[in-house]
């Protein structure tokens, strides 16, 4: 017999093959391929043979298949994002050859004493009406406070999905947060749950492959990547935190895992729950129009309330030189007195993040990336955030001897330093991904900070996700101006989000904490209605004002992105690809401008947006006018679908 095998590689196609034995849709079989043997697929017979090639045999049928329902995911995957099917399959079996080589098999992890948790009156209701749904597909939203235990309300939901011998999926936005989730986990369960992502080592890789496979890991939490892992008998998926866009993949295979976690649900035909403290823009048009299933819990567990909140205006209360109100300074001695902890936010890493001579107007950009470098104090050099070049600030001036540098706004090295003129005998951290960069360190970092060891912690957004300070009871937030700023149209949905994530981290056992919002623009409309709670009708206004300027998720977007070392090759390119993607029905082409971000890694980068109505087919019609194209080797594009970062 002969039939389709589809090999984890950059192809759009599967091949021919003979079989001696009997095979199906989703079985693996090694076979010969080049002077090489590969693992691969057997794949539907619904891809066009190629003629008077000559046709070789699989050598061996394995015994791991993929089910079905996973095989059609895949497909449609690739379809939806634009990206070779190949390359998807790669992300679902990618090095499945060393995986089978070694005979590791998933044992049970060891087991932990539980604690008795007891639901609320308002997590029960929440429970019961996630169950009203016992297996087929459907989106149901659980929204709650930071801080109201909407984890034990999903912890409970999974718990009766794996007694029926089905897996679970949670999804976590950050790496960082599996750590502290871990703990969490285990004190509900009695035991540690398997985790997956990028930093896990191959064995373990390989322990929770063949785990997931057979069924005999029933939980798995884990980044992005863990939803195209091969589950035997998926039962339910969590995503938690799902309006963070970090669930967005910005490299390689572009896709967003929130989005496609929905539709494997669908093809599994199960429940998948999305759990936030404010929707998504897209989650929460789905909610008004009925579409998505949706439950609250108001109160935060054990009923502490929220924070009080408090404006300080820097027009009026700002010292020269500095960036700390003396009327903040006020309220955080008050709670230092008391022996609370005290978070400064500010969501810039470094020390400055703009260096200029002021004799010479000289600037430190980055060489590879038209980027302003930020001077890093502690390693004493200039860096960039985005391709993590580096270099001493040293420099010739223009005019005479060497630059004279200032250093324009605040980093979180900056507030660091100022705080320890300010509070010399109080321990003072910084909590950003540039100190906590190794699991040991996270670790000692937690434990200072539930010990109270730490007196002041200053952090940038990773410190709004998932994390619980015991002491925590008083927030300053640095910065709280809300105007758009660069290219980013989601700036009022991310700074809803994210200011009401962090509020969510102060007062947790406590009935008096407060955030105080240090701001020049203390009348601002959005900073105001989210002191007043009123998170919802910001989510309406900006559902209303995406509507009437014709934006997702009204409309759909793709992105195209051309780019090359020669700035004029890029914009050439882009322009070539707008004449063909015009013979197109229905789609309106925008550009091509040079990317905000014009050049990234040494490569000038040119844009298109196509906007066009929700229709699935169109990636299809847009793929075939790419695939279609000669265009100069010097070129690379990047497509991103439904794209949420326009830099």
């Amino acid at each position: 017999m002969k039939a389709q095998v589809l090999l984890p590689k950059v192809f759009n196609f599967p091949f021919t093959y003979y079989s001696k034995v009997e095979v199906k849709v989703g079985d693996l079989v090694e076979v010969p391929f080049g002077t090489k043997k590969e693992i691969g697929v057997v794949w539907k017979n619904n891809y066009r043979e190629p003629q008077n090639i000559k046709i070789k045999n699989i050598e061996k049928k394995l015994e791991y298949s993929l089910n079905r329902k996973f095989v059609d995911f895949i497909e449609w995957f690739s379809s939806y994002n634009m990206v070779p099917i190949g390359l998807v399959l790669k992300m679902a079996i990618g090095g499945i050859d060393k995986f089978i080589k070694i005979k590791d098999n998933f044992t049970n992890v060891k087991k932990t004493k539980i604690k008795n948790f007891k639901l609320n009156e308002e997590q029960n209701s929440a429970l019961r009406f996630l169950e009203k749904n016992k297996n087929n597909f459907e989106v149901s939203v659980l929204q709650g406070t930071t801080g109201s235990g909407k984890t034990l309300v999903y912890f409970e939901r999974i718990k009766k999905i794996i007694n029926k011998d089905s897996q679970a999926l949670v999804l976590l936005p950050e790496i960082f947060l599996t750590n502290e989730f871990k703990s969490r986990f285990e004190e509900f369960f009695g035991f540690e749950p398997a985790i997956w992502h990028s930093k896990i080592t191959p064995k373990q890789k390989r322990i929770i492959w063949k785990g997931i496979l057979n069924n005999r890991i029933k939980i798995l939490v884990g980044a992005r990547s863990a939803l195209l892992l091969p589950f035997k008998q998926l039962g339910i998926i969590i995503v938690d935190e799902e309006h963070d866009t970090s669930y967005k993949q910005d490299e390689g295979v572009i896709y967003n895992a929130r989005d496609m976690a929905i539709t494997r649900a669908n093809f599994e035909k199960i429940p998948i729950h999305l759990v936030t403290s404010v929707p998504s823009i897209e989650t929460y048009n789905n909610i008004c129009n009925k579409k998505y299933r949706h439950v609250k819990i108001i109160k935060r567990f054990q009923d502490f309330p929220l924070p009080e909140t408090k404006i300080i205006n820097l027009n009026i209360s700002k010292v020269k030189n500095k960036f700390i109100a003396n009327e903040t300074l006020n309220f955080v001695k008050k709670y230092l007195k008391k022996g609370d902890q005290i978070l400064f936010f500010l969501n810039r890493r470094g020390f400055a993040p703009y260096i200029i001579c002021k004799k010479c107007g000289h600037k430190q950009i980055c060489s590879n990336c038209s980027l302003y470098l930020t001077f890093h104090k502690l390693k004493n050099k200039a860096i960039c955030h985005h391709c993590s070049f580096e270099k001493k600030i040293e420099s010739k001036c223009k005019i005479e001897g060497s630059c004279d540098f200032l250093m324009f706004g605040p980093g979180v090295e900056k507030i660091f330093e100022e705080l320890n003129e300010i509070f010399p005998n109080k321990n003072i951290r910084i909590f950003s991904s540039d100190y906590l960069k190794t699991k040991e360190k996270t670790k000692k970092f937690f434990k200072e900070i539930s010990e109270n060891k730490i007196d002041i912690l200053i952090g940038t957004q990773m410190i709004s996700k998932g994390f619980n300070f015991p002491k925590l009871n008083c927030i300053v937030v640095i910065d709280a101006d809300f105007s758009g700023r660069g290219y980013d149209l989601r700036t009022t949905e991310k700074n809803i989000q994210l200011y009401h994530q962090l509020s969510g981290r102060a007062g947790r056992f406590s009935s008096e904490s407060l955030i105080l919002y240090q701001t020049l623009t203390p009348q601002d409309f959005t900073l105001n209605e989210l002191i007043k709670n009123k998170s919802e009708k910001l989510l309406r206004n900006e559902l209303n004002l995406r509507e009437k300027n014709k934006l997702p998720p009204f409309i759909r977007l793709i992105s195209i992105i051309v780019s090359s070392k020669d700035r004029s090759l890029s914009l050439q390119g882009a322009r070539e690809i707008k004449i063909k993607l015009k013979n197109i029905n229905n789609l309106e082409v925008l550009g091509p401008i040079d990317s905000p971000l014009l050049k990234i890694k040494k490569n000038f980068r040119s844009r298109l947006l196509i906007r066009f109505n929700n229709r699935f087919l169109m990636q299809k019609k847009i793929k075939n006018v790419l695939n279609g194209l000669k265009i100069s080797p010097k070129i690379k594009l990047t497509v991103d679908v439904d794209p949420i970062n326009f830099a």
